[in-house]
């Protein structure tokens, strides 16, 4: 591959669909990493808040039978209570001061009233909950849940204090850390497996598509013969017959081209070289009969006639290769052809041919004109010249359903049977030597078949009984419609 068409690496196709995939599964493994963490936060965060709840409403319920909230009384029916795993408890009166702590040891239990009164639970629950709110604050950091909860103590719809708790998880922290441990190995894993993956299914898509392009430059080169195996049955196995196709056609194109520039040479180069043969014989004797030179001079203008018909037939086999069909209009196949015969019959009346005529009315196709009387010229002229004197030839113009045929007969040499799938190919002759004593180019039928072609017809060639050959050339049938128009059937 030359380095003028090498595609840039991140331009290449390969890495775009790897990359594609890689920001799919990057969003999905985003994904997979906060919606499940953050689903089992909010979980267990309603999970704490409905239990501490729960809980500080049991304190606080017990609590409640109490007219008024003394030290004594509040440690004696907290004591009567299960902590339930609970880090801290605190109860205060009103004013906010600590009458039970849970983190206190007994013994401090005995401290001097005078250290009590400066213990104030100056907390932001604790201020809240003496206001009439209950309160519930959780989070989650360094692997530990700490949530806190604080109600009021209500006596007959007074506040006499409030009640204060404090819980560390670590157990439900350190399990939600493992999930998120787990999730990021799995993303790893995926993550992994799907740059495998996506290396992998990229390369083996491209791949497939840079054999078709290598396939492409190969063709491009003039191998012609080159092919692709397809694989599968999706669109790239499809993509690879249809290349297959059309590298047939090239093939069939270009083999046909070099034939016919072969054949051309070859018949171009005959003509020439007795041309030049006999220029050379007059310039290289000195004293030569006039008669003689009269006659070399003869020859040299056959042979330039010669080379003027082959030129023309070449020059009107490219015009049928290149260029669209003329305008076509409604053409009488009868009439064209009664003209063809007439300028036919002087060289018929020479070669001792009588021509037999049978034409049939409303035998009208579209067509040009000078296109349908170039058909009509050649196979007429063909049936004259390779005739016998004293032989004939037969044409007509009929009908056969939606079909106008133009047939062409003759009684003279006839063609071999292995020869008449060829005769339309160009520069095909029978029998050579009579094809040039005749002028015959060897392009004639070819001409006739393709411009047949063009008008959407056919032309076939095949013996006739008991003598001779016979050419049928077919057009669709121009029925005219009401109002002026018309269509071929």
């Amino acid at each position: 591959m030359n380095n003028k068409n090498k595609v840039p690496f991140f331009s290449s196709l390969q890495v775009k669909y790897a990359l594609s995939y890689l920001v799919i599964f990057a969003v999905v493994l985003v994904l997979l990493n906060t919606y499940p963490l953050l689903a089992s936060q909010d979980l267990l965060f309603a999970s704490k808040r409905d239990s501490l709840k729960s809980q500080t409403a049991v304190m606080a319920s017990a609590l409640m039978e109490l007219e008024s909230l003394s030290a004594e009384q509040v440690a004696r029916v907290m004591n009567m209570l299960d902590s339930m795993g609970l880090k801290r408890i605190l109860v205060t009166d009103p004013a906010g001061l600590i009458l039970y702590d849970s983190t206190r040891q007994p013994e401090e239990d005995q401290a001097p009233p005078e250290e009590d009164e400066y213990r104030y639970a100056l907390y932001q629950e604790v201020v809240s909950a003496l206001r009439g709110n209950d309160v519930f604050y959780s989070w989650y950091n360094h692997q530990v849940f700490t949530s806190t909860a604080a109600m009021p103590i209500v006596y007959r719809g007074m506040v006499i204090g409030a009640i204060y708790i404090l819980e560390v998880d670590q157990a439900q922290g350190e399990l939600l850390y493992s999930l998120q441990q787990n999730l990021r190995t799995i993303s790893l894993v995926i993550a992994l497996v799907t740059l495998i993956m996506s290396t992998f299914f990229s390369k083996m898509l491209t791949a497939r598509i840079a054999a078709l392009l290598r396939a492409i430059r190969i063709v491009g080169e003039g191998e012609y013969g080159h092919r692709l195996q397809p694989v599968g049955r999706d669109e790239m196995a499809e993509l690879a017959g249809e290349f297959n196709q059309l590298t047939d056609r090239l093939q069939t194109t270009e083999e046909v081209r070099r034939r016919f520039v072969s054949d051309a040479s070859h018949e171009l180069k005959t003509p020439l070289a007795s041309i030049r043969l006999l220029a050379d014989s007059i310039l290289q004797t000195d004293e030569m009969d006039p008669e003689m030179v009269r006659d070399f001079v003869g020859d040299i203008g056959s042979e330039a006639e010669r080379l003027t018909r082959i030129t023309e037939h070449l020059l009107a086999l490219t015009r049928l290769d290149s260029l669209p069909a003329g305008e076509q209009h409604p053409v009488d196949v009868a009439e064209v052809a009664e003209k063809t015969v007439a300028r036919l019959q002087p060289v018929a009346d020479a070669a001792g041919v009588r021509v037999e005529k049978n034409w049939k009315t409303g035998c009208t196709i579209l067509c040009t004109e000078d296109d349908l009387s170039q058909v009509c010229f050649n196979l007429v002229e063909n049936a004259i010249k390779y005739n016998y004197s004293g032989g004939k030839v037969f044409v007509s113009v009929d009908r056969d359903g939606d079909q106008v045929l133009l047939e062409v007969g003759d009684t003279g040499v006839g063609i071999p049977e292995e020869d008449l799938p060829k005769v339309f190919n160009r520069f095909y002759r029978v029998d050579k030597a009579r094809s040039r004593a005749a002028g015959g180019t060897g392009l004639g039928l070819s001409i006739v078949r393709d411009t047949v072609r063009r008008h959407g017809g056919w032309v076939t060639a095949r013996p006739r009984s008991p003598e001779g050959s016979l050419f049928t050339a077919g057009f669709p049938r121009y029925v005219p419609e009401q109002g002026g128009k018309g269509e071929a059937q």
